[in-house]
């Protein structure tokens, strides 16, 4: 069974053979870009940085349409190109970028399967030279809130029997046994625990180890529906601030075909951090 949207997936050797089409935007997604990108990346494969470039300096939201349409002609994007997006962490952060310009209307996207762990795996070339880019007028749709859930959504889904939320952080968080993951040992939250009925459904469950390819569709359903998301569902993803489950988004709405995904990037930040929120534990 394939997936419900294989053209949002390339694979690596397709890409290889692509490198120097001018039609394609190669873009590089890292968590830790000094350990990644800086040490060898795709030829002519830019950087987005997402602490840096997809957080607001100032305020704890996303960058708005201004600063997505001046990041996109900083990297020499179209509306119109065909972007590729590979990363570390198994597209980790990739997956968060790509939720990212899907919010903002961007319709030429795909996400190298596999990302860095698998290129490095086939010995396939980097390096560090960094491409000259010649810099775009990028014009961005307005925001698609539908892709989106905030706090009041969420606060809403407690009461619904037609919504599923998806916690996707590790048991651990989940129980709240810590509050805080490994990669973020100094950010945590003044509680731990979980949204009350929500599913624990770790992100990295849902690629291969061996590679950090995505797992087949039936793999997928066995990950997914047993805990009751299933298609029927108003599915609401969360993580920590977003990211992790950003990319558990992109399984159950591009891989899986659900019609109904959204991604609560508030998270466990937002939600165990206020005054008045039930958790559980």
């Amino acid at each position: 069974m394939t997936y419900a949207h294989p053209e949002v997936l390339i694979d690596t050797e397709t890409v290889a053979k692509n490198i120097g089409n001018s039609s394609i935007k190669i873009v590089e997604v890292d968590y830790d870009p000094e350990n990644a990108y800086r040490q060898g990346h795709i030829q002519n494969a830019s950087l987005i940085w997402w602490k840096r470039d997809i957080n607001d300096p100032v305020t704890r939201d996303i960058i708005n349409k201004s600063q997505f349409e001046e990041l996109m002609s900083r990297n020499g994007i179209t509306s119109d190109s065909e972007v590729i997006l590979y990363g570390d962490f198994n597209n980790w952060f990739a997956a968060f970028v790509f939720w990212i310009f899907k919010y903002y209307g961007h319709e030429k996207l795909k996400i190298m399967n596999g990302g860095r762990k698998k290129w490095e795996m086939e010995k396939k070339p980097y390096t560090k030279e960094e491409p000259q880019i010649q810099k775009t007028k990028y014009v961005s749709k307005p925001p698609n809130e539908g892709m989106r859930a905030y706090l009041f959504d969420v606060r809403r889904a407690l009461d619904k029997t037609d919504t599923v939320l998806v916690d996707v952080r590790s048991p651990k968080e989940f129980s709240g046994e810590v509050t805080a993951p490994a990669e973020y040992p100094m950010e945590h939250a003044q509680r731990g625990g979980h949204i009350p009925g929500a599913h624990n459904i770790p992100w990295a469950t849902a690629v291969n180890d061996t590679d950090g390819t995505f797992k087949a569709v039936d793999e997928l359903k066995k990950n997914y529906e047993p805990k009751g998301v299933t298609p029927d569902k108003d599915v609401i993803c969360y993580c920590r601030i977003g990211e992790r489950s950003s990319h558990s988004w992109f399984v159950l709405k591009y891989l899986l075909g659900y019609p109904q995904v959204r991604n609560y990037d508030g998270s466990w930040t937002e939600w165990g951090n206020m005054i008045g929120n039930p958790i559980e534990k």
